[in-house]
This record gives C-alpha cells, structure tokens and sequence, in this order.
C-alpha cells in the first residue's frame, strides 16, 4: 500500500524537485502528520529584537501615530512660528526637517525587517498550506480506491444475491 501512496504522492509532486526535496516531501506526507501552527513555531524563534521591530512597525503603521504625529508637527510648526519669541527652529524649520528624515532613516528598515519575517512566515505558511492540500489529495485518492472496492463487492454480492433467488424460483 505504502508504494502505491508513493507512486501517487510522486504524481502529486510532478514538479522539477531534486531528489532530496522529493523523498523529504514524500516521507512527510506518507509517514507523518504535517500541520504546524506557523505563527506559534514563528514567535519561539522571534529575537528581542524582531520583536521590538514587529512592535514598532505596529505603532507606526497605526492611525494613531499618524494623528499624534500630524498633531507634533503642528504643534512644533505653531510653537515656532508664534509662541515662542526666540524660536528654537525658527522657519524653515532645519531642526525639524532633520528629525523627520532621521525618523524617516529609522523607521524604514525597522518597518522592512517586520516585513520580511511576515514574508518568511507566509512563505512557511504556504508550503504547510502545501504540504496539507497534497496529503488532502492522497487521502482522498485512498478514500475513492476504497469506495471502489465496496461499490464492486456490493455488484458481486448483489450478483450472487439475483442468481440465489433465481435458483430458489426453480
């Protein structure tokens, strides 16, 4: 049975795989369970870092920084402007040009990084998507093998059920 559900599994797989890949894929679809929780195995992995970085892509990514933020800049631009005489950065605002493109330096590859690990989580994730829809597919093969099986043993029964009740009419 194991060959046939290989021979199958090869079918599935008809893909330009080198031969490792292929038996890896194969022992893993017809030996063993291939569910993973993906966000579960990605979070034991995460660094004190990627986690930071996950977080502040979260913050900076949110409507509230943006309204916060606008709101700093409004402040700063109506605190230079009016409020103060000797204004700390007076227009064109130098100073605050130079804190937003720093911002800017920073918070671009914090935000690139979060996304990257989302990338390699989703790339996991599809390969166990993967993974799953092929052994669906195997067992569903087994599954109609079966079903064929039955349906001809129900013919045959039926058969020698049809010739028994002619021989009773004799």
């Amino acid at each position: 049975m194991e060959t046939k559900k290989r021979e199958i599994v090869k079918m599935l797989l008809n893909q330009n795989l080198d031969e490792k890949d292929e038996e890896e894929i194969l022992d893993l679809l017809i030996n063993s369970p291939i569910t993973v929780d993906v966000d579960k195995e990605n979070d034991s992995k995460m660094t004190f870092g990627d986690k930071v970085a996950d977080k502040l892509s979260e913050i900076a990514g949110s409507w509230t920084f943006i309204i916060l933020f606008s709101g700093f800049l409004i402040f700063w631009i109506i605190l230079n402007m009016f409020i103060l005489k000797d204004a700390v950065d007076p227009y064109p605002f130098i100073l605050l040009n130079l804190l937003l493109s720093c911002l800017a330096a920073l918070q671009a590859p914090i935000i690139m990084m979060s996304q990257n690990r989302q990338a390699k989580k989703d790339t996991i994730r599809n390969k166990n998507d993967y993974h799953t829809d092929l052994k669906s597919e195997l067992i569903l093969e087994q599954l109609y093998e079966r079903l064929e099986k039955i349906q001809k043993n129900q013919y045959k029964i039926l058969a020698h059920f049809y010739k028994m009740e002619d021989e009773n009419k004799k």
